[in-house]
Order: structure tokens, then sequence, then C-alpha cells
């Protein structure tokens, strides 16, 4: 199992079963790419594998920016998939990552097989526990529909149960209608949710992966 309440401190989440996708909601500004970062960098602190799909920072950054969160990084424990579109398709090392480039975000057969290499290597390398983080797949969903982004979650869920891996995906709640939301959802086993408050500061929720939704509890 895999406690993932040392970074959101729910009850729900100390005990999340291998392979098992959560997809983190919430509006812009909310925090959602730094809580699937931190969830990423707390199993590699324990030497958990990592896996990053980044659709808007360039790889290099996302290794550095890493290394930052994990010191004690190891060579090979890391994998990213830069979908920017900006760095060719070829695959290679950066500072001791593996990093694989794909043509464009909504090129989701590249992508596929970028996170594919990505997890062989950490499997080659000894890895036999890891996370992976998708972000986001509101930048996936101006490039193509909801439905094949629908295929392509549903599908890679399928692939990190195999690998006894998780996955955590983001998505902008206040990018997309209720619908699309809806159809994204259906993807995975559990959901945090982030709201703002009018108050300030944030909340969260956990929903999916023990019985009822957990009550809102301020961050």
């Amino acid at each position: 199992m895999y406690d993932l309440s040392t970074v959101l401190d729910f009850d729900a989440l100390q005990s999340v079963r291998p392979g098992s996708s959560i997809l983190i909601s919430g509006p812009a500004m909310s925090g959602k790419e730094r809580l699937a970062y931190d969830v990423l960098a707390d199993g590699a602190r324990d030497g958990d594998g990592a896996v990053v799909v980044t659709t808007s920072d360039q790889a290099k950054t996302v290794v550095s920016d890493f290394r930052d969160l994990v010191p004690e990084l190891e060579e090979s424990q890391l994998g990213v998939i830069d979908c920017r579109g900006e760095g060719g398709t070829d695959s290679g090392s950066v500072d001791g990552a593996y990093v694989h480039q794909v043509s464009s975000p909504g090129d989701l057969t590249g992508i596929g097989i970028g996170i594919t290499k990505a997890l062989e290597g950490l499997h080659n390398s000894g890895r036999e526990r890891g996370r992976l983080a998708l972000v986001s797949l509101s930048t996936m969903l101006t490039y193509t529909d909801k439905k094949t982004v629908f295929k392509f979650c549903h599908v890679l869920s399928s692939r990190l149960d195999s690998a006894g891996y998780i996955g955590v995906f983001t998505i902008d709640s206040s990018a997309h209608d209720e619908q699309t939301i809806q159809v994204i959802k259906q993807a995975f086993d559990g959901l945090i949710e982030l709201r703002d408050v009018e108050t300030g500061g944030r909340e969260a929720r956990v929903l999916g992966l023990s019985g009822e939704p957990t009550a809102w509890k301020q961050l």
C-alpha cells in the first residue's frame, strides 16, 4: 500500500492500493501541480521511482525542480515525458534522469510510448514501486476531445495497475464544463478536490478511495 497522508492529511489516503489512479481537480492556482509533485517527491525520498508527464514545463526545468525537492535523488530514479513539442522527438538523459520528448500534448500515442519506456527503465533499475504525475489533462483537452483523453487515461491506469504504481493526474476544473469533468472522472479510482474559500486559503476533500467522501478540510 502507498501512504499519501504524509502529503495530504486524510485517513482515506493512508492505504492507497498499488495501481490506483487519482484525479486532482481544482480551479487555476489552487495548488494541484504542487500537490502532484509532492506526492512523487515523498515516494522518491523512500526510493520509489518517479515519472513526470509535463505539458507545460521544459524537461530540464522539471528535473532541476524535482532535484530541489529530492536532493538525494539517484541516477535512473526519475523519468520525464516532455510533451511541449519544442524538443524534437528524441529520448536521452538530462542530469541523470531519463527524458522522452513528444511532438505535442495531443500526441497521446507518443506520450504512451514514452511512459512505457520510462516504466521499463525504472523496472530494469530495480524500482519495484513508483509514482507517476501527469500535469495536466487540461492541456491535452485543448488538443483533443474528452472521449479520446478518457480512453488514454483508462489505458494508462491499466498500465499503472500492472506495474503496481500509483498515478496522480491534474485537471483545471474551472477550464471545462461539468460534462467533461464527469467523463474524465470515470477513468480514475479516486478524486482529490481542491477549492478556494472566500475567507482565504484552500480546502480539500477525498472521494472514491474509502467509502463516503471525506469532509472538506482546511489546508
